[in-house]
């Protein structure tokens, strides 16, 4: 006798909805529910290195900015150490490394402030060069995506980075390279994400 598992179906998927915003960053949406913000500060006061600033857009098919988007960003310090319990210790008081951000409601433009992050040395022993994770949620996205920003004045540690070089063309690989300005003195990356056509983002699978 064939068991009843047998007649179950996939279940269908679904997208993070029109107001993903509103209940993962409700601050950021104007909405005073919590008490503290998650996700709002992600390197502290105390943080050590460069202050800087990272903006963008994230772009649909059409080349429109989409305006309902959610962002996580994850980070080492400057040192290269992640705010985990293995680290207690070793990171700033208050150093998180890891925030949420949502576009401007009428441009779709989003920014952050954070601290410049140092290389990683990944499982294997190896060195990767500085970079800032980010996933992406949003309406018409059935499956987070996840990608990485790295820095376009840290073209020697670039080139050595493992990651990067798994990707095969280097116009592909130039979607994951943020480029640097000065704005009164910050520091400020700019991080397009393309999320289908010409020049579209390299995302992973992981």
């Amino acid at each position: 006798m064939r068991q009843t598992l047998d007649y179950l179906k996939e279940t269908p998927s679904q997208t993070a909805g029109p107001y993903v915003h509103i209940g993962l960053a409700p601050g950021a949406a104007g909405f005073d529910i919590y008490a503290q913000e998650l996700g709002h500060d992600i390197a502290g006061p105390n943080a050590k290195g460069e202050r800087i600033r990272v903006e963008g857009r994230v772009i649909d098919g059409m080349g429109s900015p989409i305006k309902d988007v959610l962002l996580e960003a994850w980070q080492a310090n400057t040192d290269g150490i992640y705010a985990h319990p293995e680290h207690l210790g070793e990171v700033e008081d208050g150093f998180r490394g890891w925030g949420r951000v949502i576009p401007d409601f009428d441009t779709g433009n989003w920014t952050f402030e954070t601290v410049k992050p140092g290389a990683v040395t990944d499982l294997n022993g190896r060195q990767m060069a500085p970079h800032i994770s980010l996933w992406i949620v949003a309406r018409g996205i059935n499956v987070g995506l996840q990608t990485r920003l790295y820095f376009s004045d840290e073209t020697s540690a670039n080139a050595a980075d493992p990651v990067l070089n798994l990707i095969e063309w280097e116009r592909r690989r130039a979607t994951l390279i943020a480029e640097r300005t000065d704005s009164d003195g910050t520091p400020v990356y700019r991080f397009d994400i393309k999320l289908q056509g010409e020049d579209e983002t390299v995302f992973f699978d992981i």
